[in-house]
Order: structure tokens, then C-alpha cells, then sequence
């Protein structure tokens, strides 16, 4: 990725974060960035894919926070706490509710959004299978963990947004996490 492209994308992603984005036009994102609509076309092809960009930069950003709490140090017990908490500051949640109007787009076919669903399930999967495994988890079992929690974490994403209720929420992940951590001691008695 060029620098040119890399500026206008970190800037773009620290607006989203800021404004969401509603209804705004490319040529009003593009004043926003200070920039032109043609050169978010040059870079982006259209307002769609700049939003899909967008979203991966975020996703890209929360794997990496995620493997850094790894390389930190957090324990199994202590890294979900935390990215948990990561995942659902009051800051991201315009970024949050861009990664699901956009993944509605795309299973609804908008052009120009399609690509999303490229790896938007295994970009996630196969990190966290790895985690788990060095965690404990044998490999079958990792992997089918690892879809679970991208699933339980998004489907509470998506409620905490529709319904606000941040006590509910933690208290299903906190579940979540808690039987997580149930599975790998019974799959570590067994091995």
C-alpha cells in the first residue's frame, strides 16, 4: 500500500471512529479528509471500498491488540477478559456498527462490498485456534472453539449495540469465558 493511500486510510478510520458514517456521500467523506473524491476513487475504486478498507484496517488493529495482550504476557484467564473490554469501548462503537452494516451489504451482494466476506470469519478463526491450542486446546477442539467465540462475539457486539444493555452483555461473554475455561480443563484431565 502506498503512504499516500496508508495517510488517507488512518484518516479515515480515526473520522469513522468519530462521525460513523450514516449517509455521508464520498465527495463529503472525501472534504472530511481533506482530500478529493477522485482521490478516493484512485485509491479505494468507491465509497464502498473505502469503507471495506476501513473495516479491515480496524480488524487488522484488534488482532494485533489481541495477539499483543498474548505477547505481554495476559494469561488465558486475563487476555478475553481484557480484549473483551477493548471490543466494546463506547469509542469503537461507530466502527462496530460500520463492520455490520457492511456485512449486511455484502451478503445482500452491494457491489463494491462483496470482498468483505473474504476471510471475515477465518481472518479471525485461525489466530485464535492458534491461541487456544497454545493454550491447551487440542486441534479440533481449537478450531471449533475459536468459531464459536467469533460468533458469541460478534452476536453480543451486535446486542450491545441494538440494545445498549452493557451489563447483560459482559455478563454473557463473562459466561462465555467461563466455560471456555471449564472445556480446556476437562479436555486437559482427559489428555
Amino acid at each position: 500500500m502506498s503512504a499516500a493511500k496508508e495517510k488517507l486510510l488512518a484518516a479515515a478510520v480515526a473520522w469513522c471512529a468519530e462521525h460513523g458514517v450514516g449517509e455521508v456521500s464520498l465527495r463529503q467523506l472525501a472534504t472530511a479528509l481533506g482530500t478529493s473524491h477522485r482521490m478516493l476513487i484512485y485509491h479505494f475504486e468507491s465509497k464502498e471500498g473505502l469503507l471495506v478498507e476501513v473495516v479491515r484496517e480496524v480488524e487488522r488493529r484488534q488482532r494485533a491488540a489481541f495477539a499483543e495482550l498474548d505477547r505481554a504476557g495476559a494469561s488465558p484467564a486475563t487476555a478475553p477478559r481484557e480484549f473483551w473490554r477493548r471490543l466494546t469501548d463506547p469509542e469503537l462503537a461507530p466502527l462496530i456498527r460500520l463492520f455490520f452494516e457492511l456485512y449486511g451489504q455484502a451478503l445482500q451482494g452491494r457491489p463494491g462490498t462483496t470482498e468483505f466476506l473474504d476471510g471475515i470469519v477465518t481472518s479471525w478463526t485461525e489466530p485464535m485456534a492458534d491461541w487456544l491450542r497454545a493454550n491447551g486446546f487440542p486441534d479440533a477442539a481449537a478450531k471449533a472453539q475459536a468459531r464459536l467465540g467469533v460468533a458469541v462475539t460478534r452476536g453480543l457486539l451486535l446486542d450491545l449495540l441494538a440494545t445498549g444493555d452493557r451489563a447483560g452483555v459482559d455478563a454473557a461473554m463473562e459466561a462465555f469465558i467461563l466455560s471456555t475455561e471449564d472445556t480446556q480443563r476437562r479436555l486437559a484431565s482427559i489428555g
